[in-house]
């Protein structure tokens, strides 16, 4: 996975939290409940006004630091924005993966920054132990991520990490419940050994005796039942040997 190459901003934090504070609204706050988010240490700023600014300021990893280090709630996602996938190392990855209080924040990251790391794929296993809630969450939605992104990731990555996918579907906390169907079915459409695999794993969920676990397998039945993933250029290539 290629990493995203942009001019430092030269921005200091304060002018960006000052820019941050500014474009706030309290219409955009009060909406952030009704999906789950906490709105106590937030601006109230959407993704998308986020995403043009971080567009404007550029890749700037320190800039990105001192935006997680402040907590505000937009900082944090605007830090995944403008991070330095490059700059990445185990032990930051864990430490913001520790942070995560919610699932906004925790999905932003894996999708705009973790999942742009060779470094991305040894946290799914640690992570997908941990005992908080949205921790846990962040080696789903980071499989989930690499799933959509990681184009040139065999079959074979994915299948390995079938055990985790099984052992989280028994977690009942909706987060992470919600975590791991996304995953297993996003790793789904990805190709047709995949597909197959996804749906032998749901059946043999939708017979479990927990509730999760149930609810997932009927989940990813539900919606890969439906479709048939089509073979990517690679595996086509390998079909005609």
């Amino acid at each position: 996975m290629a990493a995203r190459k942009r001019p430092a901003s030269g921005n200091s934090l304060k002018d960006v939290l000052a820019w941050l504070e500014a474009h706030g609204t309290q219409k955009v706050r009060d909406g952030m409940a009704r999906y789950g988010i906490p709105n106590t240490h937030a601006f109230g700023i959407s993704v998308g006004a986020l995403r043009a600014y971080a567009k404007q300021l550029g890749q700037d990893h320190t800039l990105a630091l001192g935006l997680w280090r402040s907590g505000w709630y937009e900082a944090r996602l605007l830090a995944a924005f403008v991070g330095d996938p490059a700059a990445l190392d185990v032990r930051l990855m864990n430490t913001w993966a520790k942070d995560f209080d919610n699932w906004a924040v925790c999905d932003t990251v894996c999708f705009a920054l973790f999942d742009r790391t060779p470094l991305a794929w040894g946290r799914l296993e640690p992570w997908s132990g941990a005992r908080a809630e949205f921790h846990k969450r962040a080696a789903f939605a980071l499989l989930w991520s690499l799933s959509v992104h990681d184009k040139g990731a065999e079959d074979e990555r994915f299948l390995e990490h079938f055990p985790l996918i099984e052992a989280g579907a028994a977690d009942e906390r909706d987060y992470v419940k919600k975590g791991v169907d996304m995953a297993l079915r996003a790793i789904g459409k990805r190709s047709p050994p995949l597909h197959a695999a996804a749906l032998e794993l749901a059946a043999r969920l939708r017979e479990s005796e927990s509730p999760s676990a149930a609810w997932i397998g009927r989940s990813v039945q539900r919606e890969l039942s439906k479709m048939r993933p089509r073979a990517s250029k690679k595996q086509s290539q390998k079909a005609r040997r």
